[in-house]
């Protein structure tokens, strides 16, 4: 099974899937929720079914669970907080609060670039890694060129990722917070994870075939390893299909974000890393 053959249409096949959510995110970027651009979170949950969503005035209002609403406003004080309730409870009878967030701009702008420095830190770290991981790589084979395939994977998964949330956000007013971060975040670990495994049979596969074309080293490694990959990310699939249905609106976009990162991580491992490094390696006619 030659599975390198055709690495040209994987690359296809990925611009096809990050070109649409990239347009998006350049023209409209994402809709940034109330951690980077700060405001107040209010969730209540009333005793009766309501119609909350007419009460603009209150600021942005989502519903989630039964008679739960979520309400989203601009910077509020306990004491406007607390006149909020009062005027509720008037008008819609006796009601529980579930939830309280306050977060400044100032802070707000402090998390973005913390964000930034978070996943600009943790790819140069990878790239460092991999590089030492791979130094015995038989020659003309360069350690370096796992690292820098590694890391484009990784950014086919982040901006695939980003790319599905600026779609979410303009078409149904999904925001990014930290929680998407923290997603991010575990989505890089997992495609490096994935990544990592085929290149180290790579490795295996070059020191006991030398003098073999590295496509067919490669692609060796890559059917060895296509089951193992595909059985790990099904059992994470299967968790976060759960999560998803079961879980609750706290964290349901936390759960889209990792199940879309987590099949992208899976893919991109083989069919863009692995093509990559492969299609790099045939240029320079090795």
């Amino acid at each position: 099974m030659n599975l390198m053959k055709y690495k040209l249409w994987y690359f296809l096949f990925s611009l096809a899937l990050i070109i649409p959510g990239s347009y998006v995110l350049l023209t409209s970027g994402l809709k940034l929720g109330i951690d980077f651009t700060g405001g107040s979170l209010l969730e209540y949950r009333f005793e009766k079914q309501i119609a909350l969503e007419d009460s603009k005035q209150y600021g942005q209002i989502t519903p989630t669970l039964s008679n739960t609403y979520i309400i989203r406003s601009q910077p509020k004080t306990k004491e406007e907080v607390g006149k909020i309730k009062k005027e509720l409870e008037t008008k819609f009878g006796k009601i529980e609060e579930r939830r309280q967030e306050f977060v400044g701009p100032v802070i707000g702008r402090e998390l973005s670039q913390k964000a930034f420095y978070a996943l600009t830190i943790a790819s140069l770290a990878i790239v460092l890694y991999i590089a030492f991981s791979f130094r015995k790589i038989p020659k003309p084979a360069s350690p370096w060129r796992f690292g820098i395939c590694a890391i484009v994977a990784l950014l086919h998964d982040v901006l695939l990722v980003i790319g599905v949330f600026a779609l979410l956000g303009k078409f149904l007013g999904v925001e990014v917070d930290t929680l998407f971060v923290t997603a991010i975040l575990t989505i890089i670990g997992f495609s490096v994870h994935d990544t990592i495994v085929v290149f180290d049979r790579i490795r295996e596969n070059s020191l006991k075939n030398i003098g073999k074309k590295f496509t067919a080293v490669a692609n060796l490694a890559v059917v060895q390893t296509l089951g193992r990959s595909l059985n790990t990310s099904l059992t994470v699939v299967f968790v976060l299909v759960a999560l998803l249905l079961f879980g609750g609106e706290t964290i349901k976009w936390f759960t889209v974000a990792l199940l879309v990162g987590i099949i992208s991580g899976t893919y991109s491992s083989i069919f863009n890393a692995t093509a990559l490094l492969v299609w790099w390696e045939e240029r320079l006619g090795h």
